[in-house]
């Protein structure tokens, strides 16, 4: 029991560890170089909703051009840029654990968990959060897995 403990353990650090680093720009979900398709990253955890940033408000990291509704917020994403950094690039989470793709998302439809941001396809009838919050523990465990591979392929190159 106590080796599997310490192995689950190592394991969350590493995940942990793979989150905190900056992906290659190239395995983000961007639009003519901006993210969360111009929508205030920081809104998200602070106001708990989507709120489209304003293009005069927006900083550049990690090779991505991020937009704000307000330069308080700015600041905020300024101080801690993970903080605020959607899980997997970007990508849908329920197409990152159920298959490992790298599918659009509707930045509208969200999830915040344990302070990070989980974003989902949704068009077509096909609101894949729904999906998402029927096996969540499971699904987020896989994608955890596939996009920790995606970088490493990514990395390797």
């Amino acid at each position: 029991m106590k080796h599997i403990l310490l192995l689950f353990a190592l394991f969350m650090v590493v995940l942990e560890e793979t989150d905190a680093q900056p992906v290659s720009p190239q395995l983000l979900n961007l639009h003519d170089g901006i993210a969360l398709d111009g929508y205030d990253a920081v809104a998200y955890q602070q106001q708990n909703r989507a709120v489209k940033g304003d293009g005069s408000i927006k900083l550049s990291y990690n090779g991505a051009t991020y937009y704000f509704s307000s330069t308080g917020n700015l600041e905020l994403f300024r101080k801690s840029p993970q903080q605020y950094l959607p899980a997997y690039g970007g990508w849908c989470a329920y197409a990152m654990g159920k298959s490992g793709d790298k599918v659009p998302v509707d930045p509208e439809t969200f999830k915040i968990i344990n302070g990070k941001l989980y974003l989902f396809y949704n068009k077509f009838f096909n609101n894949t959060l729904v999906s998402w919050n029927k096996d969540e523990s499971r699904l987020k465990a896989q994608a955890e897995r596939n996009w920790t591979s995606i970088i490493n392929k990514k990395s390797k190159l």
